[in-house]
Order: structure tokens, then sequence, then C-alpha cells
């Protein structure tokens, strides 16, 4: 009676198994016809759609994955989309930035060669040809710059360097042209050595960006320009007390092509700013900004010291 008891039993336990079995495997396969249908809608383009199902599921891990996967996907083609913005952008902009400056430098050397102009007037056409070509060099350079930092050519040579002679070296050479611009300056770097690991050429290029946006941008008359110790960076504050930046642009100024439009001059790539950023982040260091309208911009830069 026992034996035939445990029989009855295990028989139906195994029937119990067997239909539990049939019914997890009907529900699986249900499952994964949905999963098609769903990557079906997304390889049709709706890359929103995900796949749910309960943690307890069998299915569900790999559901998890799947949609891992189409969310990376997705990221990837926004980001995609983006920089084909942005370079659509880019050259919707060289096309008027370049071109503009360019037929005037011709028209200017033109009048001077063919006569147009003599003596003095000829000269001041030279002159303003002459600026016509830097500024021209100056946008070509800042575009260099950003097309090479885009496609992670733009090669670093660190080395342990004291910060505080580098930048009065790199400084030396703004005087004259602060002078020049009617800009007044003030200067406090220590004297003590304040030793970091940088690409030189990669800081005189944030700095020389820093001043010549002040310069270009905020139609300041004072610009300082200060070096400190702080914690176990070097702090280097750069101050105007020009125009400022509105509240809301501050939050972008650092993005590729932002320019700002109110009350600050429009001429610029809108690319200083954002290779400013990509090399401090390249350096370790970070970049911050704060702005008052009608008083004036400040922005700090923090480099790591060395041990």
């Amino acid at each position: 009676m026992y034996t035939e008891t445990v029989t009855v039993l295990a028989l139906i336990i195994a029937f119990v198994s067997v239909v539990w079995a049939v019914f997890t495997v009907q529900r699986v396969k249900k499952q994964i016809l949905e999963m098609s249908d769903d990557l079906e809608d997304v390889k049709n383009g709706n890359g929103n759609r995900r796949i749910l199902l309960e943690t307890h599921e069998l299915a569900a891990p790999l559901a998890y994955e799947i949609n891992d996967i189409i969310m990376s996907y997705e990221n990837r083609l926004s980001a995609y989309h983006k920089t084909e913005e942005t370079n659509r952008q880019l050259m919707t902009s060289l096309s008027h930035d370049v071109r503009t400056p360019l037929t005037t430098l011709i028209g200017y050397l033109d009048a001077a060669h063919k006569g147009i102009v003599e003596g003095k007037e000829r000269d001041s056409y030279i002159e303003i040809a002459r600026r016509k070509a830097y500024d021209l060099k100056e946008y070509i350079d800042v575009l260099f710059d950003w097309f090479k930092l885009g496609s992670n050519e733009f090669s670093m040579n660190i080395s342990t360097v004291d910060l505080t002679e580098l930048t009065r070296n790199i400084l030396v050479d703004w005087i004259p042209i602060f002078e020049d611009t009617r800009i007044a300056f003030t200067i406090d770097i220590p004297e003590q050595p304040f030793r970091v690991k940088i690409d030189p050429d990669g800081y005189m290029r944030i700095l020389n960006n820093l001043i010549q946006n002040v310069i270009a941008h905020s139609h300041a008359d004072k610009i300082g320009i200060f070096l400190s110790g702080q914690g176990g960076n070097i702090k280097i504050l750069l101050r105007d007390n020009g125009v400022g930046i509105d509240k809301e642009d501050l939050k972008h100024i650092f993005e590729r092509l932002y320019k700002c439009d109110k009350g600050r001059s429009e001429k610029g790539s809108g690319l200083g700013l954002s290779i400013v950023q990509q090399l401090v982040e390249k350096l370790n260091g970070t970049i911050t900004a704060d702005s008052v309208p009608g008083k004036g911009t400040i922005f700090t830069l923090l480099l790591p010291l060395t041990d």
C-alpha cells in the first residue's frame, strides 16, 4: 500500500512538472515572439520601444540586455545626429565667417594695388587689410584646433613646469595688446613656484583663448589675471568688467558654436570657449564661469599641483 502511494505521488509530481514545463516553455516562447516584434519595431525606427518583463520571468535577463543595447544604440545615434547638426552649422558659419572678411581683405588690397587710393589713405587700407588677415588667421587657427580635438588628433606633450613662470612668459606678449586696445590690466602672480604636469602649448592656448574672449566680446576696459594656490591645485582667475553674460547664456558658453548675442560682440567662431574646456579636461583640470550682467565675468581655472 505504501509503495503504491509513493508511486502515485511520483506520477502526480511528474505530471505536474511536465505541465509546468510545457506552460513555462509556451510562456517563454510567447515572450520571445513579443521581443521579436519589439525588435522589429526598433528596426523600423522606434528607438523608444522597451521590452517589459517582471524580474522573476526566465526571459527577464535577456530582455534587460536587449533594452540596454537599444538604449546604447539610441544614445550613439543621438550623438551622431548632434554631431552632424553641429558640423552643418559649422560649415554654414565657416562660409560666412571666412568669405566675408576674405572678400573685404581682397577689396582693400585691390584698391591699394590698383592705385584707387594713394598716400596716407593707401597706408590706411593696407593696415586694415593686415588686421583683417590676422583676424582670419586667428579664426582658422581656432577652427583647426577644434577639428583636431574632435578627431582626437590633438597630441599632448605633458611635462612638469613652473606654471607661474610659464604664465609670465605668455602674458608678456599680451601687455602691448592691452595697451593698444586701452584695456587696463592687473596681473598678480606669486614669486613662489607652482609646479604642475601639463602640456605648455595646451595651457598657452587656454590662456590665450580666455584673454581673446575678453578682448573680442566683453567690451571691458579692465582685465585682471591672478594666480594662487588652492588646496592641491593652482587657481588661475581671469576677471573683466565688461557687459557680462546673462544667466541663461552662462549655462551654454562652453558649448560648441554657442554665441551670446545680448550686448556682446557677435565676432568669433563660437568655438573658443569649447576648445578651452576640452583642453582643460585633457589636463585633468576644471573651469567655471560666473558673471553679473553689466558688471563683468570671472573665469576660474583649477589645475592639480604635482606631489
